[in-house]
């Protein structure tokens, strides 16, 4: 991707009248940056190499100003000589993205920031698309990795939002060696519970290593094991503990996970808001199926079916966050929500792909839901098996043929397109 082009504008005043400006040399009483207060002005010295004492002439300060211009964090450069005072004037670009680490064997957090930030005093967490601050940080993660024994080589791509296109993060990734989970060091399970908690864990350390999410999914996993089994007061922490192993086959990074499971709890109730579409009724009968034997599993159970009963609504963005209050005299755990509803999505048009213009017809004229109407997924899902049950002669023309379906919604417009393709 090209970066948008950048103005460097350089202003400097006269100094004296004996010989031109470009000529004069001066060592500047201070030196001052203004118009981007996301950077100090140690960190603007530091990244444009700047020292205080330093004899400046026009060409010097010019190449201050593209060193920071060079960076892709300011849209404009400028500087000025009042006669006393440096001054650069900087206005920051908004072409700049939060930064991602894909599968670098690297905890993430504050200690690796801190780390760029001393390497790249311009380092807050976001860089241009390409080149500038976004190239040395990829050489700058190169070097950390290098100094863990990991040799190998950081790739720099843009991610964009799917609906819009827009770039929304830098992502920095190994190509090569592949990067996987290691050894899982389990602290604080007992050992009837490890080989069940072991096999739960094998959903996430059979997937490969991602910096962002494979220890919060070795934690998310633990943490629902043993609440399903009554431990509504875990806590589970996980962390990587220790350097990447090395290995022909590629890279294996170990974690530890803590986990602290606490008392057990029964579950006492579970209020939803008031006009919620699961009723009172419908979580009594969830608490007390004897087909749902882990208590857990009966709370997932209730936030599934509110879920699906917003999106059967179109409200596609529907937020559930729950909120657990303990009695700890009583042994008792009781639940509450909030819900954020979110806008209707409504059908835009529905397709049905590769089928004939006879079975097309056949299959507009079970079709219920129409262009306009709020999106129901849960439609489109049963949408073939129902119209066949209820049309033989449908039934008989999708004999031996496999369904499957798209659903693109779009967030700015609210509308959901829906392609349906038959394949024999």
């Amino acid at each position: 991707m090209q970066r948008s082009s950048r103005s460097l504008l350089l202003a400097a005043a006269v100094i004296g009248l004996a010989c031109p400006v470009t000529a004069q040399k001066f060592v500047p009483k201070a030196i001052r940056f203004q118009g981007d207060p996301e950077y100090s002005n140690q960190e603007l010295m530091a990244a444009a190499g700047l020292k205080k004492g330093t004899v400046l002439g026009f060409s010097e300060m010019s190449g201050y100003t593209q060193r920071l211009l060079a960076s892709g964090m300011f849209s404009t450069a400028a500087f000025k000589f009042d006669g006393q005072d440096l001054i650069f004037s900087l206005a920051p670009s908004p072409d700049v993205y939060p930064v991602r680490l894909a599968n670098l064997p690297i905890a993430a957090g504050p200690a690796l920031d801190a780390r760029l930030h001393d390497l790249l005093p311009l380092y807050h967490g976001k860089v241009p698309a390409d080149g500038g601050l976004a190239e040395q940080v990829r050489v700058a993660l190169q070097k950390i990795l290098a100094e863990q024994g990991v040799t190998a080589v950081v790739a720099a791509t843009t991610a964009a939002d799917l609906a819009t296109g827009k770039i929304n993060a830098v992502d920095y990734s190994l190509t090569s060696p592949p990067v996987s989970i290691g050894n899982v060091r389990l602290e604080g399970v007992s050992a009837q519970d490890e080989p069940l908690l072991r096999k739960a864990l094998a959903s996430v350390v059979q997937l490969p290593f991602d910096t962002a999410h494979s220890g919060p999914g070795l934690q998310h996993v633990a943490a629902l094991y043993y609440q399903d089994r009554g431990y509504a007061g875990v806590k589970v922490q996980a962390a990587i503990s220790g350097p990447a192993q090395i290995t022909p086959s590629g890279i294996f990074v170990p974690f530890s996970l803590s986990i602290q499971p606490g008392r057990l709890y029964t579950i006492s109730s579970i209020q939803l808001p008031s006009g919620s579409p699961v009723s009172d009724a419908e979580i009594a009968k969830i608490l007390s199926d004897k087909k749902i034997p882990l208590g857990g599993v009966r709370v997932r159970t209730v936030w599934s079916l509110l879920a699906d009963r917003y999106h059967a609504q179109g409200r596609l963005d529907c937020k559930i966050t729950p909120h657990a209050t303990f009695n700890d005299a009583a042994g008792t755990v009781s639940y509450t929500a909030d819900v954020i509803p979110g806008p209707v999505y409504h059908l835009a048009f529905v397709k049905f792909d590769n089928v004939s213009d006879g079975l097309r017809s056949e299959l507009m004229r079970s079709w219920q839901m129409m262009p306009g109407d709020p999106f129901n997924q849960s439609y489109v899902g049963t949408f073939v098996a129902k119209a066949e049950m209820q049309d033989p002669q449908l039934r008989a023309s999708l004999a031996g043929v496999k369904q499957s379906f798209d659903v693109t919604a779009d967030p700015n417009t609210h509308t959901v397109d829906v392609v349906i393709h038959f394949t024999r």
